[in-house]
């Protein structure tokens, strides 16, 4: 009999996209109701108490719906998810079991509920331990996000998914081809590679899956291929200051005297602790004196008297500055007199030259 499989269905058309997944249904679970219960719970940060209390009625309606029960415990700080009756889709616990991670990472609740449709999954990566210096991880942390949120909004739109960074994880929530892509940028970026390498990257991947000719070819050669510069220092041996020769001996050299030596050596040991409370206090005394002294020394030095010169030597400085004052005065009074001869012979030319000119 020949094979009907290649055969023309009237039913299937070319706006049918086969690899969806379809909608798990009440009808679709032939079995009935679980034979065992599933229960998943977390535990959250106490800042976010108020925020999950808030919003707790909005996440029991929507596990409802999936015949999911969940209870919230303030008082140990948990959330638990556990499967009923109810429950007809396997999957749903899962579904919720990402939720309660995910609101416990401080994402949003109409956010984290997206969780629950089908083809959405979510990564909750750890990078703290990938660090070790506080302040580094701090500047590496903060790449990702970027001046005003820059970088994480271009990975979004390039990856497809959310992400959000909060204290020592990374929550990603969207395909799963975009969460491989994400976690991969995020080691990254804590191994000191800038995102901005792999964004470049994303963004000729994008422009080359528009190309339908590229598709069973390489993207290598278009890919760009960054070097890191920073080359590794050369060891460099140890330079020998002292080159002189010493005497050789064969008994290493004595061990430093430690401060009970030392006491001992003084007597200061012996003393009983009175006595070397007393001894204290004379010494601290003694070095208050001493500065005291220093003190009024350099007080006094204000009020010593300088030297004086003598009469004579005095009398012949005076003499010496009225000459030089004497000598500046003549040759004040003689640099104008140059002038005005200069100026009345320039008069005498003009007037010659005038005369000239009329005759």
């Amino acid at each position: 009999m020949p094979s009907t499989y290649k055969r023309e269905k009237p039913w299937d058309t070319d706006d049918i996209d086969k690899w969806t997944e379809q909608p798990f249904k009440a009808d679709d679970n032939v079995g009935g109701s679980f034979a065992e219960e599933s229960s998943f719970a977390t535990l959250f940060p106490k800042y976010r108490e108020v925020y999950l209390k808030e919003a707790w009625p909005v996440v029991t309606r929507a596990l409802e719906k999936l015949g999911i029960a969940c209870t919230l415990d303030l008082v140990e700080g948990s959330m638990t998810v556990k499967t009923t009756r109810k429950t007809f889709d396997p999957a749903a616990i899962l579904k919720a079991r990402d939720l309660i991670k995910l609101l416990s990472r401080s994402v949003p609740v109409q956010q984290a509920l997206k969780i629950l449709e089908d083809g959405c999954a979510c990564d909750i990566i750890k990078i703290r331990s990938q660090v070790r210096n506080k302040e580094r991880f701090v500047k590496r942390r903060q790449r990702i996000l970027g001046p005003q949120g820059s970088t994480l909004k271009a990975l979004e739109l390039l990856t497809g998914t959310y992400i959000l960074v909060q204290g020592n994880t990374v929550s990603v929530m969207g395909p799963f081809k975009g969460l491989k892509e994400v976690r991969r940028i995020v080691n990254d970026c804590m191994a000191n590679i800038h995102p901005i390498y792999h964004i470049k990257e994303l963004m000729i991947k994008r422009e080359l899956a528009k190309d339908p000719t590229l598709a069973n070819e390489s993207w290598d050669r278009f890919l760009p291929n960054f070097k890191k510069r920073t080359l590794s220092k050369r060891h460099q041996p140890l330079k020998v200051t002292d080159k002189s020769k010493k005497v050789y001996t064969p008994f290493p050299p004595a061990p430093e005297k430690s401060k009970v030596d030392l006491q001992i050596e003084s007597g200061e040991y012996f003393l009983s602790k009175e006595a070397k409370d007393r001894a204290h206090k004379e010494e601290v005394m003694e070095k208050q004196r001493q500065k005291r002294e220093e003190k009024m020394k350099e007080r006094e030095k204000a009020f010593i008297a300088p030297e004086e010169q003598d009469a004579a030597a005095k009398k012949k400085e005076e003499k010496k500055e009225k000459k030089e004052k004497k000598k500046r005065k003549r040759e004040s009074e003689a640099e104008p007199d140059v002038e005005s001869s200069e100026k009345k012979e320039k008069k005498k030319k003009k007037s010659k030259s005038a005369e000239y000119a009329e005759n």
